[in-house]
């Protein structure tokens, strides 16, 4: 049975593009419906911000009149003129358990990709970091997050099976007990590090993070501290602007915690912890991720009176030259009592890369273990 890969024209196409992800894990107790607005605003070129560095394409598969995969064929020129590559990406890759649906959908973004000078192919990667990134290989029994990839097992089976493509990179994500108390070591971590470099927490007014420049200054230290991590494309004043009107605007601002080095004149921001109660439960209440009729009520539940009893840890970034001095034992300290406070029994850390082993040793004073695994796959095109 012959298999047609139909390109997105139109915004009909984006719609089914989108949409072939809920229809195919509309059995999956483990998977999440992602928010369809937030993926159509991310995928659509006068909506996403990334598109200022970034172009691409999407591509449908279809067997006998029926959709049967789907892929986002992205080059983000500013990744590659940054890590000097010629590199495509991609991303939104989701197909039935078959490889040959596999094959010619990755067939078609080397083409793609070929076609615009590039000479390997690398993902599953978004437009920026900002995205979900890599193929779930490790863990498929625990709940994904509206901030990762969920897929089958067979994915990586068949993606292995093609021939070329390779590891590129692992990321790993660790669950994480809030304990009901703080533990005692952590906590003389913090008051050491005030008292010693004289760092301490300060917890933002709305006003200071949208109109007062603040949220501009959280992701400039996202720069500053992913600047050297796999693929990373930095974030201009525009992608931050978005993020702060996407995210900032609406987070719980108890569970947003800076950290300021008081000795200097202004309390220079040298870190800081976002984090968001999970939409896990709200998201699977909805009509494939749709908003209406119902599905704000159950984001409203949880974003303002916490109907969850999981916490993700959505971004932390401290200043190189400070991750020394024990600043992120001050964010966890200010945030857990938070955590304790809203009734969070659990934390879900966002991915970190395997070779991180200073992100990962901050969890050794807390009872976790590593759930998930996610990776990313290339192969060379030229």
């Amino acid at each position: 049975m012959n298999i047609e890969i139909k390109k997105v024209t139109n915004s009909s196409d984006l719609r089914q593009f989108i949409q072939f992800y809920y229809d195919l894990y509309r059995d999956c107790a483990q998977a999440v419906p992602y928010l369809f607005s937030e993926e159509e605003n991310t995928l659509r070129s006068d909506r996403n911000a990334a598109f200022e560095c970034c172009e691409a394409d999407y591509f449908m598969a279809y067997r006998d009149g029926k959709m049967v995969g789907r892929v986002a064929a992205i080059i983000n020129h500013r990744a590659n003129k940054r890590w000097q590559r010629r590199q495509v990406r991609f991303g939104w890759f989701d197909f039935i358990d078959d490889a040959e649906v596999c094959r010619q959908l990755l067939q078609t973004v080397e083409q793609w990709g070929r076609e615009r000078g590039m000479t390997e192919i690398a993902g599953p990667l978004g437009f920026t970091d900002m995205d979900r990134e890599g193929m779930l290989i490790e863990g498929f029994a625990e709940n994904s997050t509206m901030y990762i990839n969920y897929n089958f097992p067979y994915y990586q089976q068949h993606i292995e099976s093609i021939g070329g493509f390779q590891k590129d990179n692992d990321y790993m994500e660790y669950i994480i007990k809030v304990p009901t108390e703080i533990p005692e070591k952590f906590h003389k971590i913090a008051q050491m590090v005030s008292t010693r470099y004289n760092l301490h927490v300060h917890k933002f007014t709305r006003r200071e993070l949208v109109s007062g420049g603040k949220g501009y200054e959280v992701f400039n230290i996202v720069n500053s501290t992913y600047k050297d991590l796999y693929g990373y494309s930095e974030l201009s004043h525009n992608q931050i602007e978005q993020l702060v009107e996407q995210y900032i605007k609406i987070a719980d601002l108890n569970l947003v915690t800076a950290v300021e080095d008081w000795n200097t004149p202004e309390h220079k921001m040298i870190g800081f912890g976002i984090t968001f109660p999970s939409f896990t439960s709200a998201l699977r209440k909805t009509r494939d991720g749709r908003m209406l009729p119902f599905g704000w009520w159950h984001l409203l539940q949880t974003l303002k009176w916490h109907k969850t009893d999981v916490v993700d840890l959505l971004l932390i970034g401290v200043l190189p030259e400070y991750r020394q001095k024990g600043a992120n034992a001050l964010i966890f300290d200010d945030l857990i009592k938070w955590f304790q406070q809203y009734g969070f029994r659990w934390a879900e850390a966002m991915p970190q890369m395997e070779s991180n082993e200073g992100v990962q040793s901050q969890w050794q004073y807390l009872e976790s273990r590593q759930h998930r695994r996610h990776r990313c796959y290339k192969k060379e095109i030229g």
